[in-house]
Parts: C-alpha cells; structure tokens; sequence
C-alpha cells in the first residue's frame, strides 16, 4: 500500500522570467530629441554662405535629415519642431544667430517651417531603407556582385539612406522653400525655382554626409538603430 498516487510527481518550482529590459523610455527620448534640437542648432548659428535671395547656404538640412535618420520619424520630428518653437519664442539659434516671430517675415521662412515634416519624413524613408538593407544583402543579385555586398549590410545602408535624405529633403523642404520665396519675395514660381535649384548641389552633398554619420552612429551604437522611432 503506497501514500500517494504512483504518477504523482513532485511539483516543479515556478521561475518568474525577468521582465524584458525597455530599451526606450520617455526620459531616454526627451535626452534624444533634446540634444538633436540644439544639435541643429549649432549647425544653424555656424557661419553660413550668403546669397543674393537672402536665404544663406547653412548646415541646418544636414542636421535636420540626420534627426530623421538617426532617431526615426516621430522623435526626428520632434528634435526639428522643437528647435523651431524654440526659436521662434526668441532664441536666437536661427541661421545668422537670430530669433523670434519676425521670421517668418523672411524669404526662408518657407524652408524653416518645413523642418519638422523634413526631418519625419527622413524617418519614415530611413526605416523603410533600413528594413531593406538586410534583404538587399541576402539576394542573389548581391551575392553576384561580390563578397563585399554579402558581407557588409552597410553597403546597402548608406546608399539607401542617401535616397531616403534627398527624397525628405525634396519633397518637404525644398518645395515649401519655393513657396516661402514666392510669398515673401513676390516673385513667380520659375523665379522662385531658379534661386532654390543654387541650393541643390549643397544639399546633396550635405545629405551624403548626413548619411554617412548615420551609418558610423549605428555602427558605433547598435541600440540607436533597435530603437529608433
């Protein structure tokens, strides 16, 4: 006669998994967004090149579209929208070392406002090349043009990540920048597109840079590509 049934077994103890580490969090993406926002602005008061539409070659595009990239559409356009708020509240961290609301009387008031969406934009192309990085690298068509293809997911990062800038950029900055030129200037559409095209050798080279660093970031902290938002 036994105690206890023959297939009772002893009760196993119960381990509680460890909660899942929060890569982000709200103090993590105010640092972010903060630092990104006075990160423009430094490129902002650095000397720029003037023009003759009044509207002077700077780094902001550089530093707006890396925002973008680096942080992801939401905390991207956060950086740029508050380094716009900022400076129109007084501050002077606009191109030039000037602030407040008398610029948006100025002919680049157009491509100031236009920052935010510049940037969320630079997001949103630069996760959708960032997803496509791995599968580009994993294709046929790659293993074919070498081993440095298979080998190096940052040889389809930067690339795409060029593509994603310059199409932010022209699709958000520079054709608010356009209609900026023609309200402030009282010029024509051609007339405004003719001062906007002396910007564009600028900005792609600045978006080749902005790129570049991107790839160099994630390189260096692989967390900032994980959480990017």
């Amino acid at each position: 006669m036994t105690s206890a049934p023959e297939n009772e077994t002893a009760a196993a103890p119960v381990v509680a998994l460890p909660a899942p580490i929060a890569r982000t969090s709200v103090s993590t993406d105010v640092a972010l967004i903060s630092t990104f926002a006075a990160f423009i602005a430094v490129c902002a008061i650095l000397p720029g090149i003037p023009t003759p539409s009044g509207v002077p070659i700077t780094l902001q595009t550089f530093a707006v579209i890396l925002a973008g990239l680096v942080l992801g559409w939401r905390r991207g356009g956060l950086a740029a929208l508050l380094y716009v708020v900022l400076g129109l509240a007084g501050l002077p961290i606009f191109s030039g070392g000037v602030g407040g609301v008398a610029v948006l009387a100025g002919a680049s008031v157009g491509y100031l406002l236009a920052f935010p969406f510049g940037a969320a934009l630079a997001g949103v192309f630069g996760g959708i090349a960032l997803r496509t990085a791995p599968r580009l690298q994993e294709s046929r068509f790659a293993a074919r043009l070498g081993d440095w293809a298979v080998r190096s997911v940052s040889a389809w990062r930067y690339p795409l990540l060029v593509v994603a800038g310059l199409g932010a950029s022209f699709l958000t900055i520079h054709p608010a920048g356009i209609v900026g030129l023609m309200v402030r200037l009282g010029i024509s559409l051609p007339e405004a597109f003719a001062i906007d095209v002396v910007y564009w050798p600028g900005d792609v080279l600045k978006n080749l840079a902005a790129a570049a660093v991107a790839v160099a970031i994630f390189k260096a902290f692989p967390d900032m590509l994980r959480s990017r938002r």
